[in-house]
């Protein structure tokens, strides 16, 4: 592989640096405080970030066109004002363990959805998307005694790539680097385990995907979870960890499923229904959603005749 250019190569350095001293201030901070500065960052992000505020309101208008402008900046504003408070939260870890199980609340009814999935012992395909704090979902979820591995992408530096895989691994999840060797493997190692296996697939993303539903407009979507339940059996498990007062909520659901023998179809069906689920969190609150990142960047392609 090519050696990128120096300046590139200076600027991941420093990029790393900046992130690894905010993780260092950030992380001994009281969780009061660091969601006040996490709020003010993402206020000061709205008014700064010129091209993502335009991005959010771009797909505000795409997915809400039955809002008004004012409607859908305020949306813009609220969801750039919860994702800094989300980042500043999650970075306070010392603050933030100690008292997990008060700030993340998981209901007993869904607790049982997880339970129930995994009894069967053929391991869970886990779905969520950028909604509320998904990072928070996985360190719950793992924390409370459940085999966890997330499936992610790899950053362009690998200095920052450890520095994540270290953070999450201290809240028990492991990490699947999807571009490394034997990655593939490796997912079908943890469901044979009858583990969870955690992805995200509500972005438009350099990965094989098809084509469903999303706000009314077909958005290309990830296929591999469910082409992974598919091939194994696993039971597909959609869940999300959204904002609740001054903690939050998790709320999980089992989505059924059924090979018909077109596994093309059966895939495809699948993405569809559990995007559908994706969105429906998404509309219970619209402001805990990344919408900056341009969902419908892809189109379907027309056959020529």
């Amino acid at each position: 592989m090519e050696r990128p250019p120096l300046a590139k190569r200076l600027k991941r350095f420093l990029r790393y640096l900046l992130v690894r001293a905010a993780l260092t201030i950030v992380s001994s901070l009281p969780l009061g405080l660091a969601r006040m500065l996490g709020a003010g960052f993402g206020r000061f992000a709205f008014a700064v970030a010129g091209g993502e505020r335009r991005k959010a309101l771009k797909s505000l208008a795409r997915a809400f066109p039955e809002k008004s402008d004012a409607e859908r900046h305020a949306l813009a504003r609220a969801s750039f004002r919860h994702l800094g408070m989300a980042v500043f939260e999650v970075g306070a870890t010392a603050s933030m363990d100690r008292q997990l199980e008060r700030l993340v609340r998981w209901p007993e009814e869904d607790r049982r959805v997880l339970e129930t999935a995994l009894a069967r012992g053929k391991g869970v395909v886990f779905v969520s998307g950028h909604v509320g704090n998904w990072e928070l979902l996985a360190r719950r979820v793992a924390r409370s005694g459940f085999p966890s591995q997330s499936i992610a992408k790899e950053t362009s530096d690998p200095r920052l790539t450890a520095l994540v895989e270290r953070f999450r691994a201290q809240g028990g999840v492991r990490s699947i680097w999807r571009g490394q060797e034997g990655a593939a493997r490796a997912m079908l190692r943890a469901l044979k385990a009858g583990e969870i296996l955690g992805l995200l697939i509500d972005q438009d993303t350099k990965v094989q995907s098809v084509f469903v539903p999303f706000f009314g407009e077909l958005a290309a979507t990830p296929r591999a979870a469910a082409d992974l339940a598919l091939r194994t059996g696993a039971a597909a498990v959609v869940g999300f960890c959204q904002r609740e007062g001054e903690g939050y909520r998790l709320w999980m659901e089992e989505v059924p499923w059924q090979a018909s023998g077109d596994r093309e179809a059966d895939a495809v069906a699948l993405t569809a229904a559990l995007s559908e689920r994706i969105e429906a969190a998404i509309r219970r609150a619209p402001e805990q959603w990344v919408w900056m990142h341009q969902r419908w960047k892809t189109r379907p392609t027309t056959p020529t005749r």
